[in-house]
């Protein structure tokens, strides 16, 4: 098995303070490897809301500092807690149709989104096999309240940051099998590499120039504060409040 998939990188920082600090407090490395996928799984998906940062290829401390995240960023720290926790992982690239993205994304920004955008899973391997992990970007909070929005909707839905053949049921709990979440939406498949460090320097991220500029310092802010309303509006009665601040 290639040893890389176990090694620290410049995005996969799992020697950081914070990352060591969260999997000690946690006890994290006394579980066995199904519980060791399940709880870093579960941390990625729900203690780290869904949300945009600055940029794909941030660090994975930085996500967990951030406190939120997306495919992309959300992979990141997800494969650093895997590879700290001593569970093989690799990255697998994409794209998505920028259609997945509108709502989450507000139309008054919709413009600045690539046709195309840089996607990934994570592949980890368990039990003697490699199982895709894209289930863990949305947390719980915001696609119940996506759910509960397009209640009528049971089956097909695409938008809010969602693409499944089955928004009632998605695949998105850790069962020892394949979660999805945005699979419905990739367009190109850019195959496995070692880290989203070796991906992000031969693919590159979603923007550049004037629009990664107008993204990081304006826009992002603005689609957090879509993201947070559209979480809020149906959750507030259970008191689960957003908390991406950008």
């Amino acid at each position: 098995m290639n040893k890389s998939y176990l090694s620290e990188t410049t995005i996969l920082d799992f020697n950081h303070e914070a990352i060591q600090r969260l999997i000690n407090e946690r006890n994290w490395l006394n579980l066995d490897d199904y519980n060791k996928i399940g709880v870093a799984y579960t941390f990625v998906k729900d203690e780290i809301q869904f949300g945009y940062n600055r940029s794909d290829d941030i660090t994975a401390s930085e996500v967990l500092a951030d406190g939120y995240g997306q495919c992309n960023t959300k992979g990141n720290l997800l494969m650093e807690l895997l590879r700290a926790l001593g569970i093989l992982c690799r990255f697998h690239g994409f794209t998505i149709e920028q259609q997945l993205q509108k709502g989450a994304i507000p139309s008054y920004v919709f413009w600045l989104a690539p046709k195309y955008i840089i996607h990934s899973w994570v592949e980890v391997f368990f039990d003697g096999e490699w199982i895709n992990l894209e289930g863990f970007i949305l947390d719980e909070a915001y696609l119940t309240s996506i759910k509960a929005k397009f209640s009528e909707t049971k089956d097909s839905f695409c938008g809010y940051g969602v693409a499944t053949t089955c928004l009632s049921n998605p695949e998105t709990e850790w069962t020892g099998k394949d979660t999805y979440i945005q699979k419905e939406g990739i367009h190109d498949d850019f195959g496995l590499y070692n880290s989203p460090y070796e991906f992000y320097r031969q693919k590159g991220t979603n923007l550049s120039g004037i629009k990664r500029w107008l993204y990081q310092t304006v826009i992002r802010h603005l689609i957090n504060m879509n993201v947070n309303r559209l979480r809020n509006t149906s959750n507030q009665s259970r008191g689960k409040n957003a908390q991406p601040q950008s």
